[in-house]
């Protein structure tokens, strides 16, 4: 399995990717491989300020559908736009193609609060 060391985890198992004064935000290689096959995303906040573990969405797969929580404190930018007709990109692709959405990031410290990939993997058991 993979963990990128340029990312952070939450203990939810996004993943966040800074770049400048936004980020992506996707579901880890674990979290999808948990849920199985992902047939819909559905994200209904773009545009909203939100709360650190704040619900942004829910991602539906074959055997079941869970909730999205941001990792950090901010303003969801853009959903994929790919997601709405290849879902499956979240599998294929967790950590590139099947990012989930783009925040602006109010506090960049807030990321300093969550898991390096080697912490990650440990909240894992790996």
């Amino acid at each position: 399995m993979n963990f990128p060391e340029n990312l952070k985890y939450s203990n939810d198992h996004e993943w966040i990717r800074l770049e400048g004064e936004t980020a992506y935000v996707g579901i880890t290689e674990y979290a999808q491989r948990e849920l199985g096959e992902i047939v819909y995303v559905d994200i209904t906040t773009e545009g909203e300020a939100l709360a650190k573990g704040e619900v942004f969405g829910s991602i539906e797969a074959v055997k079941t559908v869970s909730d999205l929580l941001l990792p950090v404190a901010g303003t969801v930018l853009e959903v994929n736009p790919e997601l709405e007709d290849a879902p499956q990109l979240v599998n294929e692709s967790p950590y590139d193609k099947g990012w989930v959405v783009k925040i602006s990031v109010d506090d960049a410290g807030e990321l300093d609060q969550l898991l390096s990939a080697e912490e990650y993997k440990k909240l894992i058991g790996m």
